[in-house]
């Protein structure tokens, strides 16, 4: 069961990255109309209880399997700072890529449930009751985000707890994901780490 639960997670990354898609010219504040600031990096301090996982820039608990919690992060980029010559742009015309004009949709509580309890029940082929606990705008270093509470528990299987800061840049999206089962110890653990996140 734990093992799936990484395996699980990396998969669902992929959601969380077509979500961060959503969010980049997005603001966290309700009507604001500036736009994000520039970052290339986001940083922070991975509790010494973690080790480097199997997979890139995942973190597990140093007791695992006893302890399947885990620490994940990742970051979506746009391209959007891309600047082409004018021979770029005509041969990018010829192709049919074009960029795209339309505003990106605003990330809601009810976009994140219905995406994330899609994939879930998806990938573990039931309704594993995925649900939203909390859904909060946040600023961190001066850029809007988010942070997300939410739960599911598959058949036969621990309750899953799993927190979600989302950072938004204004080519960048970055997503910290901490994550684990109803018996882990590590909530502690998780504040002291999500305290650190620093964007740059």
């Amino acid at each position: 069961m734990r093992k799936r639960i990484i395996c699980l997670i990396l998969c669902i990354l992929l959601v969380l990255a077509s979500i961060a898609g959503l969010c980049l010219s997005v603001m966290a504040a309700e009507g604001s109309d500036e736009e994000a600031g520039t970052a290339t990096s986001c940083t922070f301090v991975v509790p010494p209880v973690f080790v480097p996982g199997e997979g890139k820039n995942i973190y597990v608990n140093k007791s695992y399997p006893m302890e399947s919690s885990i620490i994940r992060c990742s970051s979506y980029y746009n391209g959007k700072d891309i600047v082409y010559t004018n021979r770029e742009k005509k041969e990018r015309e010829a192709a049919g890529i074009t960029e795209e004009i339309s505003e990106p949709e605003k990330l809601t509580k009810q976009i994140y449930q219905e995406t994330m309890a899609a994939a879930y029940n998806s990938e573990y082929g039931e309704d594993v009751g995925f649900e939203v606990v909390s859904f909060e705008n946040i600023t961190l270093d001066g850029f809007p985000g988010f942070k997300i509470s939410s739960t599911y528990k598959a058949a036969d299987e621990e309750k899953i707890y799993q927190t979600v800061y989302m950072i938004i840049s204004k080519y960048r999206v970055f997503t910290i994901t901490f994550q684990r089962a109803e018996d882990d110890d590590c909530e502690v653990y998780f504040e002291e780490c999500a305290s650190t996140i620093h964007v740059h």
